[in-house]
């Protein structure tokens, strides 16, 4: 096979030996490949809305909203739908094309869930994708889902199979996989990610992608981040413990082997210099959370974005080009599910 063709029987040693060739070479590779599927110098930008903080049943050990973790987070009342609107405007007039909705869940709830159905409308008639992380669904919430026009959903597999019984203990990977499988059964554009840095082995972060790459569908939008160390959780220790080049080479294995996916640089850029940026931009990486929130982390604010794009020769993705190939993804999803 060429490169760039679409793949889905990437082997763990393909990948390893992808992510360990010398660096000019593996950038070479990951850029020739981006320019296949995507305009070099354009990135999407979506924005990230916590509508319901904190309290979260799980135990993930790097989450600052885990009712198991000792953080400063408290626990919130769902946000109001006229709020919901409030942040999504303000999120258009910025230049974001993605409002994404994360709620600290287990599992939506039968009470809330009409409440998250209504978002997902009001945010569609703005004008913008909408995109939802809410735990675990039942088939019956993710046709409802499907049927208020949910355009993204977000389940993250966070890091390969073998690591993650270390950080996560409350639910299995399967049940992820299983959740990632209902929802793009749907007919729903997935976005599914992982974290770096969380004590992982380079080994960890190859299977990962292989993961994501030997899927059915591969995931329409793959978050990359590099995890954000926050007091009160059992990974707080593990500040500055990753290398640029190490996360970098994890941007260009994704962008590789999922040629037409989304690949987002996630959390943790305000720990990263311009240039780290730069690379990971010249690596495949083509999408942002744009705004100085996310979460519960901070996030470089818009304006350091506008000069950095700047610099670089990047302009954002607009509405129009977004909708463009929302339509197109979606005509692709519906052949390959009829």
């Amino acid at each position: 096979m060429a490169l760039g063709d679409i793949r889905n029987d990437w082997t763990l040693e393909e990948i390893q030996t992808l992510m360990n060739q010398p660096f000019n070479d593996l950038i070479f590779q990951a850029q020739t490949v981006h320019r296949q599927y995507f305009d070099p110098n354009e990135v999407q930008t979506s924005t990230l809305v916590n509508i319901k903080t904190g309290g979260c049943a799980e135990d993930c050990a790097y989450c600052s909203q885990s009712a198991r973790n000792r953080t400063e987070v408290e626990k919130e009342h769902m946000m109001d739908v006229q709020e919901v609107i409030e942040q999504a405007v303000a999120a258009r007039e910025k230049g974001a094309t993605r409002l994404c909705m994360g709620a600290a869940w287990r599992n939506p709830g039968k009470k809330d869930f009409p409440k998250v159905l209504e978002m997902v409308r009001v945010v569609k008639n703005l004008g913008l994708e909408t995109c939802l992380t809410l735990g675990m669904l039942s088939d019956d919430q993710v046709r409802q889902l499907k049927d208020a026009g949910l355009d993204y959903y977000n389940h993250n597999l966070d890091t390969s199979e073998a690591f993650y019984p270390k950080i996560i203990t409350t639910r299995n990977y399967q049940d992820r996989l299983d959740t990632i499988d209902k929802v793009q059964q749907a007919g729903i554009h997935v976005c599914s990610g992982g974290i770096i840095g969380m004590g992982e082995a380079h080994k960890d972060r190859a299977e990962l992608i292989r993961t994501f790459a030997t899927l059915r569908y591969h995931p329409d939008s793959v978050p990359i981040n590099l995890l954000v160390p926050i007091e009160g959780t059992p990974l707080a220790h593990m500040k500055g413990k990753t290398d640029s080049f190490e996360f970098i080479r994890v941007i260009a294995a994704a962008r590789i082997t999922m040629p037409k996916t989304y690949v987002r640089l996630s959390a943790g850029r305000m720990e990263m210099p311009d240039e780290a940026q730069a690379l990971c931009f010249l690596a495949g990486a083509n999408s942002i959370f744009y705004g100085d929130k996310l979460l519960t982390t901070e996030n470089p604010e818009a304006g350091h974005d506008e000069r950095l794009f700047a610099r670089l020769g990047i302009h954002k993705q607009t509405d129009r080009q977004a909708q463009a190939r929302a339509e197109k993804l979606a005509a692709q999803i519906t052949e390959l599910t009829a």
